[in-house]
């Protein structure tokens, strides 16, 4: 009886040991793999055959579909002919700037070698995207959309859609990436794009001298009276898009991370890299297919009539093909007041939830006192020592060999400056790297002002910025009385109309260097970027994850390196895998004490 008695209690005591484990073992934040093969691939997208950049031979490349919390791990392989960066678009990276994928925080990634990303969408949701982030590649593709759903616990202020579209649209030239680089490292202007794409593929033969024969368009199908989201992304170069659906309203919802008030459009412009979700319910008849219509804004219409990218909505009832001519644009190529009054409109919806239960107005960012005040000014590229290239405040950025955040670890001296001016130099313009020192825990006021002749997409890595104002002319000081201190949009990209200004508040809350750029590649490319440095002054891990061991080394630390190890697939079978080591474990820790 007593063998017995001692028997049942090593048996709950191993049931309880294994439980424990099992415990340990799968708590925390869920994770989620994907395995990247980025190459070349030939496609015609507008019927000129081209290199393009394609992820597991795809183009555009696969969505990463992920939920508030969770870990993301990509395993990228790069099989291009030059070296590669990832950036994740609006990916807060949170205590993280390590995997950020600039070349501020990261070495790029050698042809032929693999680097893994691994990064948490920390209280996050929303529609993102991804691209590559240098030598030009965006204008060759490698990009694709991000998904961060709501954790179940968490309301979403509205029903459940019938079906989720993930919508890419953006300029197009039938240049190679490399070509387009040659012309700007040259000194000139890329000259008008060659078309639009819609998710990797050319227009819909609306018209028959402006499309040839034998496009590959996209077709979206629906079903009468069922509501779709769809997640719209301007992944172009330099081209503001307007986008809409033919005799279809669009209810916005959520840009970038934050639900939105929920208004009807009939169409919205779309700035480089901005992200927007819509609500689209199928009510019209069924007769016939319909447009849906990406077309450049703010330009000669009769010029740029092949900037137009179509697709085609087919309902499952549809008793025809869509005909006639296209949905009219706004009529506004000299005037932007309408774009203006329309991105014043998109407004935070501060009674709903995001990623956590409390209300997103919870925030009272216009009672908070500001400790910085930053005048960002950009103008047209210009000559400096004897190369075309663009400023922010007449600094135009130069790329350090060695990455700023990892010469700041290992304590290269040298590499940058901080130094970079609260108000824009008056001066002649210089070449650099100077770093804006941000205050940890700080409240930074940031006034773009474009005195470009175009619309000019601006972004911060790293954090979410309220939009409190914007206008034409001059900012001054008495702008201030006209900022909206309770529900401006809390998003990362914002536009700035030329001759005009916008401005946002930022809480530096999140340790790192991070990236503060304009959206349009060719402006980009030739130095309208700076860094912003956010230290905390006291030495926790707390605050900022330590460097990851698979760090990549370059510039004055590149003897660091190792070899490269052989690529691993994560994704085959990420969870099989899992439990097979730890149905391993349990065997051997119920074999030794069971």
């Amino acid at each position: 009886m007593m063998g017995l008695l001692l028997l049942r209690s090593l048996s709950v005591v191993c049931l309880i040991y294994i439980s424990s484990f099992l415990t340990l073992c799968f708590a925390g934040d869920p994770f989620v793999y994907y395995d990247w093969d980025v190459s070349y691939i030939t496609a015609a997208p507008l019927g000129v055959k081209q290199q393009v950049i394609a992820i597991n031979k795809k183009f555009p490349g696969p969505i990463v579909n992920v939920t508030t919390n969770n870990n993301v791990v990509v395993n990228v392989t790069n099989n291009l002919d030059e070296e590669l960066l990832i950036t994740w678009n609006g990916i807060q990276h949170r205590r993280n700037s390590w995997q950020d994928g600039v070349l501020g925080t990261n070495c790029p990634i050698p042809t032929s070698w693999n680097w893994t990303y691994q990064f948490q969408v920390k209280d996050q949701i929303g529609s993102f995207s991804y691209f590559p982030s240098t030598n030009f590649q965006r204008a060759a593709g490698g990009y694709g959309g991000i998904i961060v759903n709501n954790r179940d616990v968490i309301a979403v202020p509205f029903g459940t859609p019938d079906g989720d579209f993930t919508i890419m649209i953006g300029d197009w030239y039938n240049r190679n990436h490399s070509d387009l680089r040659k012309t700007l490292n040259g000194g000139k202007d890329l000259g008008m794009p060659d078309g639009v794409l819609i998710n990797g593929k050319g227009p819909y033969r609306y018209n028959t001298t402006l499309v040839p024969d034998g496009i590959d368009y996209e077709t979206f199908n629906v079903h009468p009276g069922k509501t779709y989201r769809i997640r719209m992304h301007n992944v172009g170069i330099s081209t503001s898009l307007n986008f809409r659906i033919q005799s279809h309203n669009m209810l916005l919802a959520e840009t970038e991370g934050s639900y939105t008030v929920q208004q009807n459009y009939t169409n919205l412009d779309i700035h480089v890299g901005q992200s927007y979700s819509f609500l689209i319910t199928m009510d019209q008849n069924a007769s016939t297919d319909y447009y849906v219509v990406a077309s450049a804004r703010f330009v000669n219409e009769t010029i740029w009539r092949r900037v137009t990218g179509v697709a085609i909505l087919k309902y499952s009832n549809s008793k025809g093909a869509a005909s006639g001519p296209l949905p009219d644009a706004p009529n506004d190529v000299y005037d932007k007041t309408f774009s203006m009054n329309q991105a014043r409109s998109i407004r935070l919806n501060t009674s709903a939830g995001a990623a956590r239960p409390n209300p997103q107005g919870s925030f009272k960012y216009g009672s908070i006192n500001v400790t910085d005040v930053y005048i960002l000014k950009n103008k047209p590229a210009m000559m400096i020592n004897g190369k075309r290239r663009t400023t922010l405040s007449g600094i135009s950025y130069v790329n350090p060999d060695t990455p700023l955040r990892l010469a700041d670890w290992f304590k290269v001296k040298g590499v940058y400056t901080l130094d970079f001016p609260n108000q824009p130099l008056t001066g002649a313009p210089r070449m650099g790297t100077s770093v804006i020192n941000g205050t940890y825990r700080g409240f930074m006021e940031i006034i773009l002002q474009n005195n470009d002749t175009s619309v000019q997409t601006y972004h911060m890595d790293g954090y979410a910025f309220f939009v409190v104002g914007m206008d034409f002319g001059e900012w001054t000081n008495s702008s201030r009385g006209t900022y909206n201190k309770w529900d401006g949009v809390s998003r990362c990209s914002i536009q700035v109309f030329p001759g005009a200004w916008t401005a946002i508040l930022v809480s530096l809350d999140n340790v790192g260097l991070w990236n503060l750029r304009t959206q349009n590649l060719d402006t980009w490319y030739l130095g309208q970027e700076v860094y912003v440095k956010v230290v905390n002054p006291e030495s926790t891990n707390k605050t900022e994850l330590p460097i990851p061991d698979n760090a990549l080394f370059c510039g004055a630390l590149k003897n660091k390196q190792q070899p490269p190890h052989k690529p691993k697939s994560v994704s085959s079978s990420p969870t099989e895998g899992r439990s097979r080591m730890l149905l391993t474990m349990l065997m051997l820790v119920f074999s030794v004490f069971c």
